[in-house]
């Protein structure tokens, strides 16, 4: 029988080729694709977020691990689509406007993908008036935006008052991040929550949409 802790253990060491194989393997077995995304994906993503707070693992460790995880997604993502399962919620993200730097939007991504949120990437340099369109065409539940310069934070504030004047305050929720970001910057700008780091990211988007 298909061993999904192995799955786990393969995505934790960032082994992508081996998740790809036995997540093919564990499908071909009849194990539920649901049962793969949280007993496996999910499961060694949570692994992960732990090591990289309790400090055991670091960026690079993250990132391999990531790419181990869209290898399994990959897989499963069709079928995930095709009997409509029910994602955590959806997210659209993307780096303030002005901003380029999107390692950090990039690993927050991955790990929300990996506990099982649809993620729409936007890229970098995002207008305020695209992130709260797309976030009405994609009836998105929470907008993530991150900066890694002083000068483009300024710019959340725009994304939060965009937000309010298109009606949907309260509906869509708004979370900062990003290396000069604080949780007083979140306060004052009226977003509903900040994430000092990928892993936080997925706790606090989790409770923002729970």
């Amino acid at each position: 029988m298909a061993d999904l802790k192995e799955i786990a253990d393969s995505l934790i060491k960032g082994k992508a080729p081996e998740v790809k194989e036995l997540v093919k393997k564990a499908l071909d077995e009849g194990v539920g694709v649901e049962k793969i995304l949280n007993e496996a994906l999910i499961a060694g993503m949570d692994v992960v977020g732990k090591k990289f707070q309790a400090n055991e693992f670091y960026v690079p460790e993250m990132l391999i691990a990531a790419r181990a995880m869209k290898a399994g997604m990959e897989i499963i993502r069709p079928i995930l689509i095709q009997e409509d399962i029910k994602s955590q919620g959806t997210v659209v993200l993307g780096t303030a406007k002005g901003d380029l730097h999107d390692i950090g939007k990039n690993l927050v991504g991955m790990m929300l993908e990996g506990a099982g949120f649809e993620v729409i990437d936007m890229g970098v340099d995002v207008a305020p008036e695209v992130f709260i369109q797309t976030a009405k065409e994609k009836e998105a539940h929470l907008i993530g935006l991150s900066a890694l310069l002083t000068t483009t934070m300024v710019g959340m504030k725009d994304v939060v008052k965009a937000l309010k004047e298109a009606g949907l305050d309260g509906k869509v929720k708004v979370m900062i991040g990003g290396a000069p970001l604080t949780q007083s910057y979140a306060d004052e700008i009226g977003a509903d929550g900040y994430a000092p780091d990928a892993a936080s990211a997925v706790d606090k988007a989790k409770k923002l949409l729970g």
